[in-house]
């Protein structure tokens, strides 16, 4: 992102995508990391013109000497933004990965039911969805797993769990703090290369030079697969303007970009024609769907 303003186009993802919905009630989950601490930046700017209430909240581990360095970020980070701060700090002596995190839900689930949010947001983002994925495909995992973290779905009763950053990558967010100027954390246990996901990491970050737009498609993949699993009309739409691709055998080298544009065109009940390739169109007539050759 590039301007004065880098955040604009992460606010218009937000608003377009649905992810958190107009009067939300949302405990924004702020680790002091510059991910979150760029989620509580966001939201806060969205707060008016989408009537979100906001809170945040912060769940101190407790598995680190410097944990209370971010907990200081997360208090700083409210007052930047004029929120009520909620804290949680975990009980026990919790190390495993699995464990840590269902800890962390739990206490993030009771802290949005004590300042009555019915969402609790995360700053999930890109690159920790490619992790994700691959994660899971190297644990041997279905199509469940393969499908990666979902953008939104019930975390307890009445408390749902959005993750609105998993189509932005985590420089955008970086740059967003550096512009704004505002403190974040950074996690040691980040370099900690005996943990799985940091492993993976380091891996990915010598094929992303390799293969440009790799995070970008891992996501892509998980949302169509988790769209697929849930039988979306997205989903469906989609599945009809590539049959009737197909059927004209245009399906082939045809962009997934152009596949999109179309889809999104039927949402909003658009007609006409669209370019899909050279020499093919589709025609979207009254919720019809043609694939036509292009006049020449």
């Amino acid at each position: 992102m590039r301007g004065a303003k880098p955040e604009a186009s992460i606010e218009q993802n937000i608003e377009r995508d649905g992810v958190i919905r107009r009067g939300d009630r949302i405990a924004i989950a702020c680790s002091g990391g510059a991910d979150s601490v760029a989620l509580v930046h966001a939201l806060a700017s969205l707060r008016k013109p989408m009537e979100l209430e906001l809170t945040l909240a912060h769940v101190n581990h407790g598995t680190r000497e410097s944990a209370w360095q971010d907990e200081c970020v997360a208090l700083r980070i409210g007052a930047t933004h004029g929120l009520a701060v909620r804290v949680a700090a975990l009980a026990g002596d919790r190390h495993d990965e699995a464990a840590l995190r269902e800890a962390r839900y739990g206490a993030l689930a009771d802290l949005a039911r004590a300042a009555g949010a019915n969402v609790v947001a995360t700053a999930h983002h890109r690159e920790d969805q490619s992790e994700t994925v691959l994660l899971a495909l190297l644990r041997g995992a279905g199509p469940d797993g393969l499908a990666g973290m979902r953008a939104r779905r019930p975390l307890e009763a009445g408390i749902d769990l959005a993750r609105p950053f998993l189509r932005i990558a985590a420089d955008d967010l970086r740059r967003v703090c550096q512009v704004h100027a505002l403190p974040y954390a950074v996690d040691p246990t980040n370099a900690d290369g005996g943990l799985r996901r940091n492993a993976l990491r380091t891996a990915l970050e010598a094929l992303r030079p390799l293969f440009p737009g790799l995070d970008a498609a891992v996501a892509r993949t998980a949302e169509l697969l988790s769209e697929e699993l849930a039988g979306t009309q997205r989903a469906d739409l989609r599945r009809e303007v590539r049959a009737a691709l197909a059927a004209q055998e245009g399906l082939q080298d045809v962009d997934f970009v152009h596949v999109e544009a179309a889809v999104r065109a039927i949402e909003r009940g658009g007609s006409g024609r669209f370019h899909m390739k050279k020499g093919v169109e589709l025609q979207i007539e009254r919720g019809v769907i043609v694939a036509t050759e292009a006049p020449r």
